[in-house]
C-alpha cells in the first residue's frame, strides 16, 4: 500500500484530475494507494506521523511543494523503515529540481509507481528537525515572512518581498564553525546549510551540491550594499556561487552558525521556526527516495 499525502489547501477540479492520473499510474502497476488531504498546516507531519508510529513501515507519497514534502519528512518516526516519494505540485519545487524529479504528474508518478527507491541523505538539527533541501537563516527569512504576510501569490509573492527585504533587511552578527573546527565571526546577510541545490524557486546558492554524496554544503555571504545584493542575488540565480567574493561556501559534515545576540528564526523548505539553534548534521543515506535517476 502506498499512502500518498495531497496538499489540500488549493484542491480544484484541476487537482482532482491530477489524483486521478496518480491513481491510473499506479493501478497499471499493480499497486494499490489510499491518499489523505490534508486540511491545515502541520497535517502532513501528524498523517506522516500516524502512519509510521511505533516503526510501522510505509512506503508514503507527499504530494506537494517543499513545504508538504518538509512536513511529511518530520513526521516519520523511523526514516530507515519507510519509503518516500515526491510528486511535485508546488510553486518553487526546489528539492524536485535537485533530485530530478519530473514536474508533470504522470511522470513523477510513473517515477515512483515502477522505480525502487535510492538512499539519499537529509539534514538535521540538534534539536530533531529535518531538512531535504535547505536550512537558513537571514535574509531568506526576512523574505519569506513578507511573502507570507503579502495579498500577492505565486513567484511574484517572493520576488515582491525580495525587493522590500533588500531595501529593509539589515547584516546581522554571527560565528560559523564546521566540523569542530575553529569559530569564524561573520556579519551577514545569510547564512544556510544545503542538502539540494537551490532555494526560494531557482536561486542556487549550491549549484555543486548532491543529495547523495554524505555532505551539508555551508554558505554564508558577508555583508553587501544593496547594490551589490542584488548583483549577487541575479549571480547566485544562476548558479555563479564562485564569482561572488563575499561567499564562504565549504562542504561539511556538521555546522554551527550562532548569531550574537542570541538565537534568529531560520526557514527550512519554506518552513519558518523560531528557537530552533542552526546546528546540524548530515543523515547521509538514511532516506529511501523514489528518483528517476542517479543525481
Amino acid at each position: 500500500m502506498y499512502h500518498i499525502i495531497v496538499n489540500g489547501f488549493n484542491a480544484d477540479e484541476k487537482s482532482k484530475n491530477k489524483i486521478e492520473t496518480v491513481k491510473r499510474i499506479f493501478a497499471v502497476a499493480g499497486k494499490e494507494v489510499t491518499f489523505y488531504e490534508t486540511q491545515r498546516a502541520g497535517h502532513a507531519k501528524e498523517i506522516a506521523a500516524r502512519l509510521t508510529a511505533g516503526g510501522t513501515f510505509a512506503h508514503i507519497v507527499a504530494m506537494g511543494g517543499d513545504g508538504t514534502l518538509h512536513e511529511v519528512l518530520n513526521g516519520i518516526e523511523d526514516t530507515q523503515n519507510c519509503t518516500l516519494g515526491l510528486i511535485p505540485l508546488g510553486s518553487g519545487n526546489d528539492f524536485a529540481e535537485s533530485a530530478r524529479i519530473p514536474l508533470d504528474v504522470k511522470s513523477a508518478a510513473e517515477n515512483i509507481a515502477f522505480r525502487a527507491p535510492t538512499p539519499i541523505d537529509y539534514i538535521e538539527t540538534a534539536s530533531g528537525l529535518r531538512s531535504i533541501n535547505a536550512i537558513g537563516m537571514g535574509i531568506d527569512v526576512d523574505v519569506l515572512k513578507r511573502a507570507y504576510s503579502g495579498k500577492k501569490t505565486g513567484k511574484k509573492k517572493y520576488f515582491s518581498a525580495f525587493l522590500k527585504s533588500l531595501r529593509l533587511y539589515r547584516a546581522s552578527t554571527f560565528k560559523a564553525s564546521w566540523d569542530g573546527g575553529e569559530e569564524r565571526t561573520f556579519t551577514g546577510i545569510i547564512a544556510c546549510l544545503g542538502n539540494g541545490r537551490q532555494i526560494g524557486g531557482g536561486i542556487k546558492l549550491f549549484p555543486d551540491a548532491k543529495i547523495d554524496d554524505g555532505y551539508i554544503d555551508l554558505l554564508v555571504v558577508d555583508y553587501l550594499s544593496r547594490w551589490r545584493t542584488l548583483l549577487a542575488f541575479i549571480k547566485l540565480t544562476a548558479g555563479k556561487v564562485n564569482s561572488v567574493k563575499e561567499v564562504t561556501h565549504v562542504k561539511c559534515k556538521r555546522a554551527k552558525i550562532m548569531p550574537l545576540d542570541g538565537l534568529a528564526p531560520v526557514q527550512a523548505e519554506g518552513e519558518i521556526y523560531e528557537g530552533v539553534a542552526l546546528d546540524a548534521h548530515i543523515e547521509a543515506g538514511k532516506l529511501k527516495f523514489y528518483l528517476p535517476s542517479r543525481v
